[in-house]
């Protein structure tokens, strides 16, 4: 590749960082696009361009300011939409493609759509830009976590993630942090247009880079190279392809490769006796939970939601977002370290938990916020609405911020783990979609009681995830196969999950006595294709 070397010459952890880089730097750009647009909304150079969008404007009557909050969520949400049309179509093109291709071409996408919205001079031009930014996104976030988890050692793959979402964050609080220093520079246009160009940065990187690293391996055995796989097996785990270890690690990828090649689209929908489609819900509704905890409420609108609660003069909303912004990021590194000891469904529990316990304190303090504003009081419960916008946000990014992103690549099968990862990312982006879409409604027309609903939704998760969503702590892809084997129905796959032994320890080596039954299973799928052989002859 123009003299650079074959994945630039790394191995082993490197190769794996690097690997892990590119991925985050794909989710920083997810983050930077999800934060950026709230920032601009009450910027006069861009209310100037996209009146129709201004619902806090003067003279305006009731209705008129609630038809604006409307077109206000139509612009921002038509991101979600593109993402959501970007996911579906990477249903169907994600396996032909392949992991590397498919991020090559959505990063391209990505930067059109930028070039699109930095460019704008009336609103048509702007939505579509940012659908089609949104499609090259969606395209991404379908595929990095399935790129990600195929790539990545078991007992590595949960923190690897964990920092893609802690990326995300990063993201988030780069764009507040921009568009902050760029509202002090008054009525310049560029005080919008460079922060939304600014992503292009990052899709350059990405699209620059991503065909010098590895495929995945078992999409690379899926297309039937063999050599391939393997050379991508030697370079990510640096060790010689005649190493036990290699060996063990090739062969059991092969088998379930082969055993479970025959897949198909339709496969989702079925319930084989690897519980297709019981495995596909779980990915699907994990990716909805995200969203209906209400999360990007405040992450679309958080410059919006602190000048709504009285903190609107000099600025103060956005540094407070930006602020905000930064804890959030902070609080995201905490699951890396904690991710595999203590376990995925644990922090999903935790997370819901302190979620809906946030909303109810939210739903309280903007009551009585609004109680005191109508009496003329002032601002008296303003700062608790603050502090617990930065709670939820602490909540969130623990138990769900990168969670969505590596559950279900883990808990699909191999053959339908791309379609099913783009379906899940669908399902994320459209009810994404839904709650930016509805929040500057909902605040107009309901005021508090919104916070009421997010705090019923996110108590209702935590049953859902206690009683049907297995661990995968410590698990290799092929391992949940065979939990799921053992399942007869939705209710008891959790406690098998709980209580079947590991293969592999917590440093990802595999234990000595499943090393026998890999190169046991290697022999029986030899004598068939031998017996196949001998047969066709």
């Amino acid at each position: 590749m123009l003299g650079i070397p074959r994945y630039f010459g790394l191995r082993g952890n490197a190769l794996n960082l690097a690997i892990s880089w590119i991925a985050g730097l794909d989710f920083l750009l997810f983050g930077y696009d999800q934060g950026v647009t709230g920032g601009l909304l009450d910027l006069e150079s861009f209310i100037k361009y996209f009146p129709d969008i201004n619902d806090k404007a003067e003279g305006i009557s009731d209705a008129e300011s609630k038809a604006r909050s409307t077109y206000q969520g139509i612009t921002v949400a038509a991101y979600n939409l593109g993402c959501f049309l970007g996911a579906v179509f990477t249903i169907f093109v994600g396996n032909p493609l392949g992991r590397r291709k498919t991020i090559f071409y959505g990063s391209i996408i990505m930067t059109i759509g930028a070039l699109l919205q930095c460019t704008s001079y009336d609103l048509p031009q702007f939505v579509v830009g940012r659908i089609v930014t949104g499609w090259g996104n969606g395209m991404n976030t379908s595929t990095v976590p399935t790129w990600q988890s195929e790539t990545a050692q078991a007992h590595a793959r949960g923190r690897l993630v964990m920092i893609e979402g802690m990326l995300i964050t990063a993201g988030i609080m780069i764009s507040y942090w921009i568009n902050y220093g760029m509202a002090w520079i008054g009525d310049n246009e560029v005080s919008w247009r460079f922060p939304l160009a600014f992503q292009i940065v990052f899709a350059l990187i990405i699209f620059s880079a991503i065909l010098n690293l590895p495929e995945s391996p078992r999409w690379l055995l899926m297309q039937g190279r063999e050599e391939d796989a393997l050379q991508v097996l030697e370079a990510l785990n640096d060790k010689h392809r005649e190493d036990p270890f290699i060996k063990n690690e090739f062969e059991s990828v092969k088998l379930t490769v082969l055993e479970m090649s025959k897949g198909s689209y339709a496969s989702l929908f079925k319930m084989s006796e690897y519980r297709e489609f019981h495995r596909v819900v779980l990915a699907y509704v994990n990716q909805m939970f995200q969203q209906i905890s209400g999360i990007n409420l405040i992450t679309y609108y958080a410059p919006l939601l602190f000048q709504d609660i009285g903190l609107g003069h000099n600025n103060y909303p956005k540094l407070l977002a930006a602020c905000n912004g930064t804890e959030y990021f902070l609080a995201s590194l905490v699951p890396i370290f904690i991710i595999e000891r203590i376990g995925r469904r644990k922090l999903m529990l935790f997370g819901a938990a302190g979620m809906s316990l946030s909303m109810v304190a939210l739903a309280v303090s903007l009551q009585q916020l609004q109680k005191s504003q109508a009496e003329g009081k002032g601002n008296t419960a303003g700062p608790a609405q603050a502090v617990f916008l930065f709670v939820f946000n602490t909540f969130f990014a623990i138990g769900w911020l990168g969670m969505t992103w590596l559950y279900p690549a883990e808990i699909v099968p191999l053959r339908i783990r791309a379609p099913t990862n783009a379906l899940s990312t669908s399902g994320n982006w459209i009810f994404n979609f839904m709650v930016v879409m509805i929040t500057p409604v909902a605040f107009a027309n309901i005021q508090w009681r919104t916070y009421v609903i997010f705090a019923v939704i996110n108590a209702a998760i935590f049953p859902v995830v206690y009683f049907f969503y297995p661990e995968t702590r410590y698990r290799s892809l092929e391992e949940m196969d065979d939990i799921f084997k053992k399942s007869s129905n939705v209710f008891d796959v959790v406690s098998i999950s709980l209580n079947e032994p590991h293969r592999y320890d917590k440093d990802g080596q595999l234990k000595p006595e499943y090393i026998d039954g890999v190169m046991q299973r290697k022999s029986v799928h030899d004598e068939q294709k031998v017996e196949h052989s001998e047969g066709s002859s």
